[in-house]
């Protein structure tokens, strides 16, 4: 990183800063002496061999330009030397005082010692090293006289000169962390830590002073000081070399990390972190039948999804660790295979807990991301409302709360991941926002790009869904607002463009082996209608705590994951009322209207009036046309709802909270209590996992399956059976398997579908399992049946207990020809020849 450079020459260690103890040439004990117009700080540990030099170059120089720098002094901030640098003779010099800590605890400490004993109307800082020339004052110099709080010396802009390079890997690391830097503290600044600074004197000690860092980091968390406090920073050109004997280890790098972390959480207020630890412990809560024992414990809701999701973690950890690609697998639909980017592997979750996979299996890995991304979802939710709509935290936390844990998210949390975790759509939103504003167009642009690219690797129909949303509301506040989107739309089109610019390198290839690769295909389509039911928005949920009805519920949506609606009447009577009241304000007219429109457009191409024959074309017939919405189900639409719920609930209660008035305080959080309790959700149901059979648990499968073989369960596992994912998983994904749960093309036109490419024997045995009917099984179904195995690649067949499961023993058995074995739990044909 930028973060610490060659010329940081301080070492530093934990701890708290102290005032320093008398010094060799003076007994100042670190006060401040009497005014001069100079102060140079020169923070020094171990530097008896380059002290000396630096300070007689020092001296030479600001005594041959008085007429220019006026009065001044040096200041030594020892950190606690233990060579002879309290000894050096240049100490002696006149103008030369030594203030000193007691031991070592970092460059910070120094710095903050250093500073806080100068008189100088202005303070230079500069390393023990110079590897800026001291010359180079006069640059810094001229920009403080600018009327800049702070001119830095630059190794990044242009006109500087670099003499001699660092090492290379520094370089590199340093221009990353320089990144991180402005990313995250300092924004606009491209070298923070060029140990050359030139501040004013009264500013540079009230931001050293409340300093709190006592390492590297000190150097960003005094200019984030002075930047927060909206003070003009120069950023200065610089001659500059690289010096021998540099005290920047290998761990300097991570530490300047946790500086900036310290930084970050240095912001929060302790509010904040209540409201993180409350929506860590709400998503455990409602996880809570999985969470502390994921091993063993199904959700039921989630029909096969789990078993899906647990296979994708799987199997991108292993791709990863055999270097394989991880956009494609043939473990399950072998031998055609999977293409993974196609199946939203959710590679932005699933890569970065990957080490946990390996370590700890699939199903922690899911359970703990499910849970800490649902809770990430609602703290960013919060910090976009907070930074945007309202300033009172306890209705930003209502408001998050009902944006990430509305009855549709507690639906989709049984078993959609990448419904579930949803933290950059705030980010994303709060990003194009900056963009509309036309401050910092470029970064802000290339930010956003960045942070399109990740979204698509968390998922990419949340990701057009969120879009949606966008522009609904950003139409409606425009219609409202309309000079507000005159000024907007410039900076805002040119930073989208720029977004684009950036995002579209980084997923062209993942795009293309989406949309062209190997078991690509074109689009999934989900029946003609399925949309909600108007109702929907009016019912509660299966999982409402109070209210909660499974089969009225299940009516009204396709099944228990895809309840995209069910805010409760109670909810919507209280948005019409918040909208009413609040009518004047643009905002309120832009989420009511948004809310509204993406209740409408969830309809679906046809809506049907409640309790009547009568049925309207909806406007979704429109939007379905445009590429990629034709995969969309519709009523997920409902689900943009959520946080515009979320916000008009935030305005209304921070209202309601600065009310006088007694009575308007007690009746306005009577309606908000009233209208969430009933959607309050239950904990997810859960159920004992079924044990996966001895014969994959003990490995016994492993002397029926050659290599290049697969196994083969039957009826083949499909998106209604997919337990045999779970095997696999629990085999170490040592097998391969045919048919599956996943989405692949059919047909010559590719047309997508839910699992492998039905095959003649694999339906007849399912068929066989749903009706317990076996058909008459004559050579023409055993050499079909021959055919499908040998396709498979088939080295053993397994029937595992299930309905109807001596049913399909008799069935396999008179396909082969052979009667089955029982071994391990399960029934087994192995299918080589003498066997």
């Amino acid at each position: 990183m930028t973060a610490p450079t060659e010329s940081t020459e301080n070492s530093e260690n934990s701890g708290n800063s102290r005032n320093g103890e008398n010094g060799e040439n003076n007994g100042d004990n670190g006060e401040r002496r009497e005014s001069v117009d100079l102060s140079v700080v020169v923070p020094a540990y171990n530097e008896e061999e380059r002290l000396g030099p630096t300070l007689d170059a020092v001296t030479r120089y600001l005594t041959d330009n008085e007429s220019r720098f006026g009065s001044w002094e040096v200041v030594v901030s020892d950190d606690g030397s233990t060579d002879g640098t309290r000894e050096v003779a240049a100490l002696g010099h006149p103008r030369v005082r030594l203030v000193t800590a007691d031991r070592n605890r970092g460059k910070g400490n120094a710095l903050r010692l250093g500073v806080a004993a100068t008189g100088g109307s202005r303070v230079l800082v500069t390393d023990a090293d110079l590897a800026a020339p001291i010359e180079e004052l006069e640059r810094l110099d001229k920009a403080l006289s600018e009327g800049n709080a702070a001119a830095i010396g630059s190794r990044a802009v242009p006109g500087s000169e670099i003499a001699h390079h660092q090492h290379r890997l520094r370089e590199l690391l340093g221009r990353a962390g320089n990144l991180l830097i402005r990313a995250t503290a300092v924004p606009g600044l491209r070298d923070t830590q060029c140990g050359f600074k030139l501040f004013d004197g009264e500013r540079a000690r009230e931001a050293f002073a409340d300093s709190r860092l006592d390492g590297w980091g000190i150097d960003v968390e005094v200019l984030q000081h002075l930047h927060r406090s909206g003070l003009p920073i120069a950023e200065v050109p610089v001659r500059w070399s690289h010096q021998p004997g540099s005290k920047v280890g290998p761990l300097a790098y991570p530490r300047v990390l946790a500086d900036l972390a310290l930084l970050r959480l240095r912001r929060l207020r302790p509010a904040d972190l209540l409201v993180a630890v409350l929506f860590l412990a709400l998503s455990v809560a409602l996880y809570s039948g999985r969470f502390f024992d994921p091993g063993h414990r199904y959700l039921v809701d989630s029909l096969q999804d789990q078993n899906q999701w647990e296979w994708f973690f799987a199997v991108t950890a292993d791709n990863l660790a055999h270097f394989r690609n991880p956009l494609f697998s043939d473990l399950q639909g072998f031998p055609d295979g999977v293409n993974l980017m196609a199946n939203t592997v959710m590679l932005g979750v699933s890569v970065p807990f990957a080490p946990l996979t390996l370590l700890a299996g699939p199903a922690v890995s899911l359970s703990v991301c499910m849970a800490l991304g649902l809770a990430a979802t609602a703290v960013a939710w919060y910090w976009l409302i907070v930074r945007r709509v309202v300033r009172h935290r306890g209705a930003a936390f209502v408001g998050a709360a009902l944006a990430a844990f509305a009855p549709p998210m507690v639906s989709h949390a049984n078993a959609h991941p990448n419904f579930v975790i949803l933290f950059m759509i705030p980010l994303i939103i709060d990003r194009a926002l900056r963009l509309a504003t036309g401050e910092r167009v470029r970064r802000d642009g290339i930010v956003l790009g960045v942070m399109a690219a990740y979204q698509v690797f968390l998922g990419e129909e949340p990701f057009l869904l969120a879009a949606l949303g966008m522009v609904l509301f950003a139409a409606a506040y425009a219609a409202v607002r309309p000079q507000v989107a005159k000024e907007a739309w410039r900076p805002l089109g040119k930073g989208l463009l720029l977004a684009g610019a950036v995002c579209l390198p980084l997923v062209a290839f993942p795009l293309y082996w989406q949309f062209s690769g190997p078991q690509s295909y074109h689009s999934v389509l989900h029946g003609d209608n399925a949309g909600n039911s108007p109702l929907s928005l009016l019912a509660f949920s299966e999982r409402s705590m109070l209210f909660g009805d499974a089969g009225r519920a299940n009516e009204l949506s396709l099944n228990p994951t895809e309840q995209n609606a069910f805010y409760g009447w109670p909810l919507v009577l209280l948005a019409f009322a918040i909208v009413v009241r609040l009518w004047q304000r643009p905002l309120v007219r832009a989420l009511a209207f948004t809310s509204v429109a993406a209740a409408v457009l969830s309809m679906g191409p046809e809506i049907r009036i409640p309790l009547t024959d009568t049925v309207y074309p909806g406007p979704w017939a429109a939007v379905r046309k445009f590429p990629l919405f034709e995969s969309v189900i519709e009523g997920r639409v409902a689900m943009i709802c959520a946080p515009a719920l979320g916000l008009l609930l935030a305005l209304a209660l921070e209202k309601v909270l600065a009310a006088r008035r007694i009575g308007t305080l007690y009746f306005g959080l009577l309606g908000v209590a009233l209208a969430l309790l009933p959607i309050l959700p239950a904990p997810l149901k859960s159920v004992p996992r079924a044990p996966v059979p001895e014969f994959i648990s003990s490995g016994m499968w492993k002397s029926y399956v050659g290599r290049g073989e697969s196994l083969v369960p039957l009826p083949l596992p499909d998106p209604g059976a997919a337990e045999a994912l779970h095997w696999q998983t629990a085999a170490g994904l040592g097998f391969k398997l045919p048919g599956g749960y996943f989405n692949g093309p059919y047909g010559k036109d590719r047309a997508g579908i839910y699992g492998a490419v039905p095959r003649f024997t694999s339906d007849m045995l399912r068929n066989v399992r749903y009706s317990g009917k076996i058909p008459v099984i004559g050579k023409n179904w055993r050499a079909q049946a021959k055919k499908d195995f040998a396709y498979w690649k088939a080295g053993v067949l397994v029937v595992a207990p299930q309905p109807n499961d001596d049913k399909l023993r008799q069935a396999v058995e008179a396909l082969t020809g052979k009667p089955g074995k029982w071994t391990g739990g399960v029934w087994v044909w192995d299918l080589h020849e003498g066997s």
